[in-house]
C-alpha cells in the first residue's frame, strides 16, 4: 500500500506530468488491480481513449443506473467499436420498477441523495472491493466543489487509491484532445448538455453557465456522492 508520504511526493509530481505518463504509472504499478470509473462525459472519453494506449486490456466500468439517456447508451457502443474496449455495466441491486416499488415511483424526485446511494454509490462500493486503484475523469475546473481536488489520493470511505489524470485539466484543453484525435462525444453537448448524468435529473443550460449547473437543477444538491470523501 502507498502510504501519504509517498501520495504526497506523487501528487507533486503528476501536477507537472500527462495523462499519459500517469496512466503508465498506474498500469505498471497495479496492474489487473487497477479499474476505471467512466460517465461517458468528455473527461472520461479522453481517459477511455488514453488508456486504450497506455494500459490495453485494463477494466472499464459504467455506472448503468437504468436512467440515462438513449444518447449516453449510443455513445458507449461507438466508444467500444472505436477503441477496441469492452465497457462493464455495474448496475442497481433493484430495477428502476423494482425501487418505485419499494420506495415510491420517482425517488429521485423526493429523495435524490437516497436514489442516487441506491443506484450509483452502492453498485460502486460494490466493485471497487475487488481493486486497488480507482482512476476517474474529475477535474477541478468543473465546480467549486471539486476545485481542490488532487490527483492521487486514498478515499477512506472505499478503502481505495482514487487516480484523477486530468484533475488539472481545463474544459477548453479536453475538447482540443477529442477534436484533435477526432472522438466521438455525447450528442447532447451540442444540445447545451455540457455535464450528463441520469435523464430526469439533467438540463439544458444557457451558454456560459456552470458545467454542472443542469445537474439538479433546481435542488442544493451538486453531486451524486461518488466523489465525496467521507
Amino acid at each position: 500500500m502507498i502510504d501519504q508520504q509517498q501520495i504526497a511526493s506523487l501528487n507533486a509530481a503528476f501536477e507537472n506530468e500527462s495523462p499519459q505518463t500517469m496512466l503508465r504509472w498506474a498500469g505498471e504499478t497495479f496492474g489487473r488491480r487497477l479499474t476505471l470509473g467512466t460517465g461517458l462525459g468528455p473527461s472520461g472519453v479522453v481517459l477511455m481513449h488514453v488508456l486504450s494506449e497506455s494500459v490495453p486490456g485494463a477494466d472499464v466500468f459504467f455506472l448503468d443506473t437504468g436512467l440515462h439517456f438513449e444518447e449516453t447508451y449510443e455513445l458507449r457502443r461507438a466508444l467500444e467499436a472505436r477503441l477496441g474496449l469492452c465497457v462493464r455495466s455495474l448496475r442497481p441491486a433493484q430495477t428502476v420498477q423494482g425501487q418505485a416499488m419499494r420506495h415510491g415511483p420517482a425517488l429521485w424526485q423526493r429523495d435524490p441523495d437516497l436514489c442516487c446511494t441506491l443506484r450509483k454509490v452502492e453498485p460502486l462500493r460494490r466493485h471497487l472491493t475487488g481493486f486497488e486503484l480507482w482512476m476517474t475523469g474529475l477535474r477541478r475546473d468543473q465546480s467549486t466543489t471539486r476545485a481542490t481536488a488532487p490527483i492521487l489520493s486514498y478515499v477512506a470511505r472505499y478503502g481505495i487509491l482514487k487516480l484523477n489524470p486530468l484533475a488539472n485539466w481545463t474544459e477548453a484543453m479536453v475538447w482540443t484532445y477529442i477534436r484533435a484525435h477526432d472522438l466521438p462525444y455525447n450528442a447532447l453537448h451540442d444540445r447545451g448538455y455540457p455535464s450528463i448524468g441520469c435523464a430526469p435529473c439533467t438540463r439544458a443550460v444557457q451558454s456560459g453557465a456552470d458545467l454542472r449547473a443542469g445537474r439538479w437543477a433546481g435542488l442544493a444538491k451538486t453531486e451524486c456522492g461518488l466523489h465525496l470523501a467521507a
